[in-house]
């Protein structure tokens, strides 16, 4: 059943409905794109980093073409064809706020950031699937697109664009204030736009005094329906998603957002793992790496077999990306894959990023500092949040912060002197023709795709 332009999705107990009819909403988050990640695409570090160093290397003008082609290559019409293919009705989609407000000019909404969004969602809606406006990474920092400096946002972690392992938002009002705007031209621009299923206020929040996000929470949700009164909102629990124990009552029209963490089936890292594994392939030097995956393929089975029994809505992470957990994935012969392939292998072997990694090449190096960390200061293990060991901690701090930010400037090197063409030909690397579909993940998608309808 297809919305008519006066039919939103509304939250009716503990289903979502379309007029009388339940609607279960399955799909993936668009990662990478709008809201870019390390591991998804191959740089290190933190986005507004890398786009810096991009800058600086590239210049004002083929900065925003390449930029600006990534973002039209990465989801066209023939990716939502393939999404619909799969019996999937919905796309998560994460924005960056970097792409509505410029830290040097605060509090001015930058429509020209409604560009990509819009052909997205319209593009989605041709296809019959909702979509889902997810931020990511809300305001918070002290540092332009284009510059480097200190970034503080909802949570410690890469995937909001943080640069630091503080969660600050929560601390300073101008920086609310700022989030608040930003959701209000939001609300403004998709109001009347049936195909929107929602609004996802904040990802993975992380207030360690937990209040405080309740509040903010209370805030948005007055001021978004004050201009929108019918989409539904999106809240994920605090500490990553996984904590409702100070919530209250549940607000109207609202769906409460879990992030389903396990640690089955992953690399030898301490690192908990969401809802959708990361995958082994021939170039990891492990001979069973197939075995492997069939077991990451059961184990998430038996999740969609959870989420199926309870009739809950989900949406995997991830749709696209180079090689860790996509549903497609770039091919290593396009010419994005094979001018990084040096730089990948680098980034692996230092275990640079946080998500997917193995750590057993710097084991030996951590362990003494971890040893020396924990008897210096034993409280470190009770850290706010926990779920984050100090083991963990201490590899963010060094690897995927200080040393990975050095290594922006080495990935950005690789891209001096390439011309508009070339520019071009990298970033189609990422369209769905340059990409390779995980088919067994794809079939396991559509088959509990079917199995609901």
């Amino acid at each position: 059943m297809s919305p008519s332009p006066n039919d939103f999705l509304v939250v009716r107990g503990e289903e979502i409905v379309l007029g009388d009819d339940p609607i279960i909403l399955k799909g993936a988050g668009l990662g990478g794109w709008m809201n870019m990640e390390n591991f998804i695409t191959g740089y290190p570090a933190h986005e507004h980093q890398m786009r810096a160093a991009m800058k600086q290397v590239l210049g004002e003008e083929k900065y925003e073409y390449f930029f600006d082609k990534f973002l039209e290559y990465f989801w066209t019409d023939e990716d939502a064809a393939l999404y619909q293919s799969l019996g999937l009705n919905c796309l998560r989609i994460p924005v960056n706020y970097r792409h509505f407000e410029d830290d040097l000019n605060p509090r001015v909404f930058k429509a020209s950031g409604l560009k990509h969004l819009d052909r997205v969602i319209d593009s989605c809606a041709k296809h019959g699937i909702y979509t889902i406006i997810d931020l990511h990474s809300a305001p918070g920092g002290r540092s332009s697109i284009y510059q480097t400096g200190t970034v503080y946002r909802q949570n410690i972690e890469w995937h909001c664009d943080s640069g630091n392992h503080q969660a600050l938002l929560y601390a300073h009002k101008d920086f609310q204030d700022r989030t608040v705007l930003i959701w209000e031209e939001l609300a403004k621009h998709y109001k009347d736009n049936t195909w929107v299923a929602g609004y996802n206020l904040l990802n993975e929040p992380t207030d360690s005094e937990h209040v405080r996000l309740l509040a903010l929470y209370e805030r948005l949700e007055k001021a978004v329906r004050a201009i929108d009164p019918n989409h539904i909102l999106f809240l994920d629990g605090n500490t990553f998603g996984m904590d409702f124990s100070h919530f209250g009552e549940p607000l109207p029209n609202t769906v409460y957002a879990c992030h389903d963490y396990s640690t089955y089936g992953f690399p030898s890292s301490p690192e908990l793992f969401t809802f959708g594994p990361v995958y082994q392939n021939a170039d990891d030097g492990l001979s069973n790496w197939e075995e492997i995956n069939d077991s990451r393929y059961s184990a998430l089975e038996h999740q969609l077999s959870i989420y199926r029994r309870d009739k809950a809505s989900w949406a995997i992470w991830l749709y696209k990306d180079i090689g860790f957990q996509g549903m497609v994935y770039v091919d290593k012969q396009t010419p994005y894959m094979r001018l990084l392939e040096p730089f990948l292998k680098k980034k692996k072997l230092l275990a640079a990023d946080c998500w997917g990694v193995d750590i057993a090449p710097v084991k030996q190096i951590f362990q003494p500092m971890l040893d020396w960390l924990l008897a210096a200061v034993p409280g470190i293990a009770e850290r706010y949040p926990k779920v984050k060991k100090p083991d963990v901690m201490l590899g963010r701090m060094v690897r995927n912060m200080l040393m990975s930010e050095e290594l922006c400037h080495e990935y950005a090197e690789f891209f001096r002197g390439k011309s508009f063409d070339e520019l071009d030909a990298l970033a189609k690397s990422f369209s769905l023709g340059s990409c390779n579909q995980r088919s067994r993940l794809n079939e396991i998608l559509k088959a509990d795709a079917a199995a609901s309808r």
